[in-house]
This record gives structure tokens, C-alpha cells and sequence, in this order.
């Protein structure tokens, strides 16, 4: 079965104190993860070593980074490199995010050297991609996702993409309290394994987990997580919630 996995995006929030606790709070419910369930905590930079000593010992729970720079190294004042990630023992990092494409302008070749990089030093990326509701009102929605796929990740030997991540984010759905149906949610998510299955063959893109990125709560994580080509979800705001993310590590297939 493919890997199920929720993935807590904290984004820019909590402080030192208040990110170890609620860490402590989501462990302490001392959920007991399935071999092919995974949960992960995507941190602040400044939080990274922490979390990692605090899930340490548990099975499943992983910490991942939630960006990094494009080039390898070099006079880039205040960006964190892959191999910095890599070095302090990082297992995965977020790639693409709607923030970072929109707010930092972040284009396709961009994200392909992140990729890149990131398999370089052994780093997994959770690789976004979305539309915005422009787009979707134009339903020329899949065409939008299938060149973001294209331009960032099929200069890839399909090795490299064996279990590999992708999380697809309405980006009219994020933070706006808007949630895609459970069948927008399978429909794209279909579309974006048939594109990798038409690139790269149907072993490849059914080992591939997709998750959904668009206000996923409690309320209705099962719902969505039940879908065929949904297979868990990126999490912002609900995984704030010790609550709530539990409950959406709950849901898990």
C-alpha cells in the first residue's frame, strides 16, 4: 500500500516554547502508526534540532524543513541550504509551496534545481502544486497542474520518483476556509497520477503519494482521506491544534 501520510505545515507561527508543546501534545496521544502510515511535522528552520530530539524514538514521525534555497551554496545571506538541511539530519523538505511560488516568486527551474539538490543529499521533497481560483473558474485546471509537474519533475529518471511525495494544494482553498469536495479533491488528484502514469509508467505512479492541501480538518479529513487517489493531506492551520491534528493522524487509510 502506498505510504498515508499527514504532514503538519506550521508555517511562520509559535514560538520555542509553544512549538516543543505542542509536539509533546500530539506524542503524548501515543498513537501507534501503522507500517505505511507516516506523520510529519514540517518546522521553522530555528526548530528543527528540537523537534528531531523530541520525536526521536518514535516510529513514523518524521521532521521536515519547509523550504530551501536553489543553489548548492554560496553569498546568500540568510537562505538554508540542502545540505544544511541534510547535515543536521533532515528527512524531508517541503518544495513549491503556493506561498513561496506567489509571495517569493518562485518559477518551475527553481523548483527543479530544489529537486535536484534535494536527492543529492538524500533529502525527500513534498513536492506542491495548485491552482488558483482564476484558473479553476477558467476549469483549465489540469492543464495549469500538468505543466507544474512537467517543468519541475520530468527531467527525472523515474527511479527517483518511486515513492515520492506530491501534495496538491487549491490554492483557493488554503487558509480561506474553502475546502475542495471530496470529489474535486479525487478528480485532480487522479489526473495528476494518470499524468505521471502516461510519464512514467503505472508501478512509478502508484507508489506515489498524493496528499490534500486545503483546509483539512478533523471534520473532514476521513472524508477526503477516503477517496482512492487521496492519500493523506499537507495541514496548516489545523495542525496548529494538538486536537485536531491527532484527529487527522486519526483518519489516515
Amino acid at each position: 500500500m502506498r505510504k498515508q501520510i499527514a504532514a503538519a505545515n506550521w508555517k511562520m507561527n509559535l514560538t520555542f516554547t509553544e512549538a516543543k508543546d505542542l509536539l509533546d501534545a500530539v506524542l503524548n496521544n501515543d498513537l501507534e502508526l501503522a507500517p505505511h502510515q507516516l506523520a510529519i511535522f514540517a518546522v521553522p528552520f530555528p526548530y528543527l534540532l528540537m523537534a528531531q530530539e523530541v520525536i526521536r524514538g518514535y516510529n513514523n514521525y518524521f521532521i521536515a524543513a519547509q523550504n530551501c534555497y536553489f543553489q548548492k551554496s554560496g553569498a546568500y545571506t540568510g537562505e538554508v541550504s540542502v545540505s544544511m538541511l541534510s547535515s543536521i539530519g533532515t528527512s524531508f523538505v517541503i518544495i513549491g509551496h503556493s506561498e513561496r511560488r506567489e509571495y517569493f516568486n518562485e518559477n518551475h527551474q527553481m523548483l527543479a534545481n530544489k529537486i535536484n539538490l534535494c536527492f543529492d543529499e538524500n533529502l525527500k521533497p513534498i513536492f506542491c502544486c495548485g491552482e488558483p481560483l482564476s484558473v479553476r473558474e477558467a476549469g483549465i485546471q489540469n492543464d495549469y497542474v500538468e505543466t507544474q509537474l512537467a517543468e519541475s519533475l520530468f527531467h527525472l529518471d523515474g527511479s527517483k520518483l518511486q515513492d515520492f511525495v506530491i501534495a496538491y494544494e487549491p490554492i483557493w482553498a488554503i487558509g480561506t476556509g474553502k475546502t475542495a469536495s471530496s470529489d474535486q479533491a479525487q478528480e485532480m488528484h487522479k489526473h495528476i497520477r494518470n499524468v505521471m502514469s502516461d510519464k512514467y509508467g503505472d508501478d512509478i505512479a502508484g507508489s506515489i503519494s498524493i496528499l490534500y492541501g486545503g483546509s483539512v480538518k478533523a471534520a473532514n479529513a476521513a472524508e477526503i482521506f477516503g477517496q482512492q487517489d487521496v492519500d493523506g493531506g499537507l495541514v496548516g492551520g489545523a495542525s496548529l491544534v494538538a486536537g485536531e491534528f491527532t484527529a487527522i493522524i486519526k483518519s489516515l487509510k
